[in-house]
């Protein structure tokens, strides 16, 4: 089993930072996927950016905002956002994968004021 737990989340002005960590535990193997999707009210879930040992890969809409990085000695991956928007508004939530398995973290809420 595999434990994913966020933090970093919260209220910020447009224009502003954040940045979003998350801490995996538990069986953890090399050659994971981690990743950051996001799910706003009333939309379904979606990928923001996720992150290999083969590259990162981003959505259209945080390219040149958002950068994905992983600390693979702490299990840990980063998501950086910058120049954030109100249309960024949600509940982002971590993710591993890891051949047919699957891991989400609970979540944690961004929310950008205008």
């Amino acid at each position: 089993q595999v434990q994913l737990v966020e933090s970093g989340g919260g209220l910020v002005q447009a224009g502003g930072s954040l940045r979003l960590s998350c801490a995996a535990s538990g069986s953890i193997f090399s050659g994971n996927v981690m990743g950051w999707y996001r799910q706003a009210p009333g939309k379904q879930r979606e990928l923001v950016a996720d992150i290999t040992s083969g590259g990162r890969n981003y959505a259209d809409s945080v390219k040149g905002r958002f950068t994905i990085s992983r600390d693979n000695a702490k299990n840990t991956v980063y998501l950086q956002m910058n120049s954030l928007k109100p249309e960024d508004t949600a509940v982002y939530h971590c993710n591993l994968k890891w051949g047919f398995d699957v891991y989400w973290g609970q979540g944690t809420q961004v929310t950008v004021s205008s």
